[in-house]
C-alpha cells in the first residue's frame, strides 16, 4: 500500500517485531550470506537457528531479518505463525520452486523516508490530520500471527480507536457477520469486496471476502 501511495513520509507500524526488524534492515541495504535451500533439512535448521536468535535476544539482527525472509518464503503456504512463547513454528512448505533473493536495493530510496515501528497501535504518535490505513489481522480463527495473537477484543478496541480519529481513515478486514456490525455501529462507511489474497492455512485458493470501511474521506 504504501510503495503504491509513495507518499514523502510515512510511520508504518506493525505488531509483528519480526516484520518490521526486517523492513528496518531492508532501509539499512539487507544482504543474505547464509546459504538458502528449498529443502526440510535447511529449513528446519534455520528455523531453530531464528529461534535459538529470539531466546538469546537478538531477534532485531540482521541475521534474524535474512532468516525470517528465509522461512517466510519457505513455510508452509506463507504463514507468519508463533506459539504462546513466541517460537516461529510454521512447517516446512514443500513447494516445488522457489526463488530466494540476497538483495534488495530498489527499496532503499524508497524505504529511506519511512519510520518503522513495532507495539500496540494505541502507542503511535499521530495528528488529527493524519491519513490512517490499518490492516488488522483478519477475523478468522487464525490469529497467531505474533506472540500475543489478535483477539476479538483488540478487534473491537482497534476499531473504536480509529473512529475517534479526525482524519482520514481507511480499514480493511474479513468480511464477517460481526466485523461489518461493529464497523456500521461505529459510523463507518462500509463495503464489501471479494479480495485478490486467500486467508486460510489450508491451502483453499477461494477468494477472501473482504470489507473495506472509511471515515472522513
Amino acid at each position: 500500500m504504501v510503495l503504491g501511495l509513495n507518499p514523502a513520509s510515512a510511520l508504518l507500524s506493525d505488531v509483528n517485531p519480526h516484520v518490521v526488524n526486517f523492513y528496518r534492515w531492508l532501509q539499512q541495504g539487507l544482504t543474505i550470506a547464509f546459504p538458502m535451500a528449498n529443502t526440510s533439512q535447511r529449513y528446519y535448521a534455520l528455523r531453530n537457528r531464528f529461534n535459538a536468535l529470539l531466546a538469546a535476544g537478538q531477534a532485531e539482527s540482521s541475521e534474524a531479518a535474512g532468516i525470517f525472509y528465509y522461512l517466510n518464503r519457505t513455510g508452509y503456504n506463507g504463514l507468519c505463525r508463533f506459539n504462546s512463547h513466541g517460537q516461529f513454528n510454521v512447517p516446512f512448505g514443500r513447494y516445488k520452486n522457489l526463488v530466494y533473493r540476497r538483495h534488495f536495493p530498489e527499496y532503499l530510496d524508497g524505504f529511506a523516508r519511512f519510520r518503522f515501528v513495532s507495539g500496540d497501535f494505541e502507542s503511535l504518535s499521530i495528528v488529527p490530520e493524519d491519513f490512517i490505513y490499518a490492516d488488522p489481522p483478519y477475523d478468522v480463527p487464525f490469529r497467531q500471527y505474533s506472540k500475543g495473537g489478535f483477539d476479538w477484543d483488540a478487534q473491537v478496541r482497534a476499531a473504536e480507536w480509529l473512529a475517534k480519529h479526525p482524519g482520514p481513515v481507511v480499514l480493511s478486514n474479513q468480511a464477517t457477520d460481526r466485523i461489518i456490525a461493529l464497523y456500521g455501529r461505529l459510523g463507518y462507511d462500509v463495503v464489501r469486496l471479494k479480495g485478490p489474497r486467500m486467508i486460510n492455512c489450508t491451502g483453499d485458493r477461494t477468494p477472501a471476502s473482504e470489507v473495506l470501511a472509511t471515515r472522513n474521506v
